[in-house]
């Protein structure tokens, strides 16, 4: 059942609830840590969920060239898990590359089962671009990268 939520880009005061978010499952394992200076420096690539007036989820839409987009930095409160909201900002965030012209959108996780879910196929590391890695460099799981990569094709260019 959808939660009744807006949907929205996210704002200033929002950093320090998606900062939060996610460093809680990165000290968990679940995903990988991120500065408050980069969700400050990113902030126009994130969407949040929010209800009642608090962001209950958050989730990034990052370009990487033309043809290609990330999706990055997926979280939920906890609280409010398996209730479809990282669906809706997941089918939110591939809507804003559809309407941006950009044909094939990623996502590099632990939460492979979501993905597919949300219509994304699991694909070998090394058939995307070498300017996905760019921003792997200054990870501390470089090269040795344990997520899985999925592709959904959009093909609207």
């Amino acid at each position: 059942m959808l939660v009744p939520m807006i949907i929205r880009k996210a704002k200033m005061r929002d950093v320090e609830t998606i900062h939060a978010l996610i460093n809680d499952y990165a000290s968990q394992k679940l995903m990988l840590a991120r500065s408050r200076h980069s969700f400050y420096e990113g902030l126009r690539e994130f969407t949040v969920a929010e209800i009642d007036g608090k962001v209950v989820g958050v989730g990034g839409l990052h370009i990487l060239w033309e043809d290609l987009a990330e999706i990055r930095a997926l979280a939920i409160s906890p609280a409010l898990a398996k209730q479809g909201i990282g669906r809706r900002i997941a089918e939110a965030l591939v809507e804003e590359a559809r309407a941006l012209g950009i044909p094939r959108v990623f996502a590099l996780t632990y939460q492979v089962g979501f993905f597919e879910r949300c219509g994304f196929t699991i694909v070998p590391m090394d058939t995307l671009p070498h300017k996905v890695w760019k921003e792997c460099m200054d990870c501390p799981k470089f090269p040795k990268c344990d997520e899985t990569a999925l592709v959904l094709e959009l093909g609207n260019m």
